[in-house]
C-alpha cells in the first residue's frame, strides 16, 4: 500500500516536560490505522504535529514520500491532511455549506457565491450518502450530523489523510454504525488513509486494519488488527495486564442515605422516585433522550423542578440552586467536564480550591495558603492525578485526569452523595479502572454513589443496582447480578412480552 504520511523519531516537549520521545508512526492508503494509548500517552500531540498545529522538536516527517519541515495548519491542509478534533470546530450560526468552505469561499466579482457553494457542498454530501440540506444552519443539527459536516469539510480539501480524534464519544449506537459505514467508504475509495483515535476498544473490530500503540509518550508497537488480541492491546497500552475491567467491590448495604420522591422537572423528568443506600453504586441506564442527564441536573439544582421531594439522611432538603445542593453535601460531576465541571483556563490548584473557599478563608476573607496547599496536595495524591505541578492549567490535562480534578474538588468537602454523569466518557481503559476504584472507595466510606452511563457493559459490570429510564420515567430496576443487556433494553424501550392464551389453548407472546 502507498505510504501517505510517515513520522520518524519525533520528540516534543512542553515547558520542559517531554510528551513525545522517539516516536515513529505512519499511515498508508486504503487502511484505517487505530492510534491507541492511555490519556497522556501523546496521541493527540502526535497528530497535531502531523496536521500542523504543533512544531516538533526533533525527528523527520514525509508526506507522500517527500520530506517536509514544520507545517502550519493551512500547509498541512493544502498537502491533503485533515483533522477532526473531539471538540467540533464549526460555526454554529453559519450554514452547512458555509462551514464546509469556510476560509475557501467561492466568490464572483468579490461577492460571495452561496449558490455555487451550496451546490458543491451538496455534491460532497451526496458522494458520502449523507442526506442533509447544505443550506441548514449547523447549530440546528444534532452532534452526529455536525460530525458528518466535519467529514465533508475535510473531503472538500481533497484530504487523503483523515485524522479522527474520538469521533464517537457523543454518538448513539445507530449513529456510530452510520459513521463506520462512511469511514469504510472513505478507506475503500480514493486511496485515502484514516487515522482513528478512540478509547472504545470494542469499536476496533468494526473498522481497524492496523493498530499503533503508544505509552508515556513513546511508540510501543504496531500490528495488524487480526494479528493481535484485545488483551495484548490493553497490556501494551498500560504496560501491565488489566485483569478486571470492572473492579466492583461488594460492600454491606447500610442505611438509606438519599431519597427522591415523585420528582418532576420539565418534559424530561416525570414522577421519578428512588433510594440510595450506603455501600452501593446505583447506575442509571437508558437510551439517549431518556432523561438521565436531566434527572441529575434537577437533583443538583441546575434546572428547577416542578414537584417532588428530596431527602438526605432522612431530612427533607430544598434545592433551588446548585449552591443549595453543595451546602447539603450533594455534588455532581457533569457529563461535559470541560464546559460545566472545570474552569479550563485556571490551574488545578484553583479548580480544587474554588468550591472550598468557605473552608480555606479566614475571618478577613484571605485564603489560608497552608490549608490550600494541604488540600490540593492531598487531593492530587489520593486520586493519583498525573501532572507536573498544581499550577498547570486544568484544560491541558488528559481526560482522565480532568475527571479526577472534577471529583477531587468535591471530595475535599466531605460530600455525602456524589453523582457522576458519564464518568468515563473519553478516557482510556486504565483511567476508567482508576475512576471505578475511586467510586469503590466512596462506597467503602459510606458516601452515596450514583452514576449515569451510556455504556451497557459498564452499567452491568460495575453497578450494584440499576435503574432504567425511558421517556423521563423509571421503567425498571435490577440488581447487578440479575441485569442483562436484553432486560435493560426491554425497559429502556418499554418493550415487554406477556403470555396470552389463544382460542385453541396454545400460548403466544405479544409485545405490549
Amino acid at each position: 500500500m502507498e505510504l501517505l504520511a510517515e513520522m520518524l523519531h519525533v520528540d516534543k516537549s512542553f515547558f520542559g516536560v517531554k510528551v513525545l520521545e522517539d516516536v515513529s508512526f505512519d499511515v498508508r492508503a486504503g487502511e484505517v490505522v487505530a492510534l491507541l494509548g492511555e490519556n497522556g500517552a501523546g496521541k493527540s500531540t502526535l497528530v497535531k504535529i502531523l496536521s500542523g498545529v504543533y512544531a516538533r522538536d526533533a525527528g523527520t516527517m514525509k508526506i507522500f514520500g517527500s520530506p517536509v519541515g514544520d507545517l502550519t495548519p493551512r500547509q498541512a491542509q493544502d498537502l491533503g491532511i485533515a483533522i477532526i478534533h473531539q471538540e467540533l470546530n464549526l460555526c454554529s450560526h453559519l450554514t452547512v455549506a458555509e462551514n464546509i468552505f469556510l476560509g475557501r469561499e467561492t466568490t464572483k466579482g468579490g461577492i460571495l457565491s452561496k449558490r455555487e457553494m451550496s451546490a458543491a457542498a451538496g455534491g460532497i454530501l451526496s458522494s458520502l450518502n449523507i442526506d442533509m440540506d447544505p443550506d441548514m444552519i449547523v447549530g440546528d443539527l444534532s452532534v452526529s450530523m455536525q460530525q458528518l459536516v466535519e467529514i465533508a469539510k475535510a473531503l472538500s480539501t481533497d484530504a487523503r489523510v483523515l485524522i479522527m480524534d474520538e469521533p464517537t464519544s457523543a454518538l448513539t449506537a445507530k449513529e456510530i454504525d452510520d459513521l463506520f459505514v462512511i469511514i469504510r467508504k472513505l478507506r475503500d475509495e480514493g486511496g485515502r488513509g484514516v487515522v482513528y483515535i478512540s478509547h472504545r476498544l470494542d469499536e476496533l473490530k468494526h473498522i481497524a486494519d492496523r493498530v499503533s500503540i503508544m505509552r508515556d509518550g513513546r511508540f510501543i508497537k504496531s500490528a495488524g488488527f487480526a494479528d493481535i488480541t484485545m488483551d495484548e492491546i490493553i497490556a501494551n497500552m498500560v504496560g501491565r495486564e488489566i485483569k478486571e475491567k470492572f473492579p466492583r467491590v461488594r460492600c454491606a448495604r447500610g442505611k438509606k442515605i438519599f431519597e427522591v420522591k415523585n420528582l418532576s422537572a420539565g418534559d424530561m423528568v416525570k414522577d421519578v422516585s428512588f433510594e440510595l443506600y450506603e455501600g452501593e453504586a446505583v447506575g442509571i441506564a437508558g437510551l439517549m433522550g431518556a432523561g438521565r442527564t436531566e434527572l441529575t441536573r434537577a437533583i443538583f439544582g441546575v434546572d428547577g423542578h416542578d414537584s417532588g421531594q428530596i431527602f438526605l439522611d432522612g431530612r427533607e432538603i430544598a434545592i433551588k440552586h446548585p449552591s443549595d445542593a453543595i451546602a447539603s453535601g450533594i455534588v455532581l460531576a457533569p457529563e461535559d467536564r470541560k464546559k460545566d465541571g472545570l474552569c479550563v483556563r485556571l490551574s488545578v490548584r484553583e479548580n480544587i480550591a474554588l468550591p472550598n473557599l468557605d473552608s480555606l478563608c479566614g475571618g478577613m476573607g484571605m485564603v489560608n495558603r497552608k490549608k490550600e496547599d494541604d488540600m490540593v496536595g492531598e487531593t492530587t495524591k489520593n486520586l493519583a492525578i498525573k501532572l507536573s505541578g498544581p499550577e498547570i492549567n486544568a484544560g491541558s490535562l488528559s481526560g482522565g485526569n480532568q475527571q479526577k480534578v472534577v471529583v477531587g474538588k468535591w471530595l475535599a468537602r466531605n460530600s455525602r452523595v456524589v453523582i457522576f454523569d458519564e464518568p468515563t466518557r473519553g478516557i482510556d481503559v486504565a483511567a476508567k479502572v482508576e475512576i471505578y476504584n475511586l467510586m469503590n472507595e466512596l462506597k467503602k466510606n459510606g458516601i452515596g454513589v450514583m452514576f449515569v452511563s451510556s455504556e451497557m457493559p459498564e452499567i452491568i459490570g460495575f453497578a450494584d443496582r440499576i435503574l432504567v429510564m425511558c421517556d423521563g420515567r423509571i421503567t425498571g430496576e435490577f440488581s447487578g447480578k440479575e441485569a442483562t443487556q436484553g432486560k435493560i433494553l426491554e425497559k429502556a424501550t418499554r418493550f415487554e412480552t406477556k403470555k396470552l392464551g389463544s382460542h385453541d389453548g396454545a400460548e403466544r407472546e405479544e409485545a405490549v
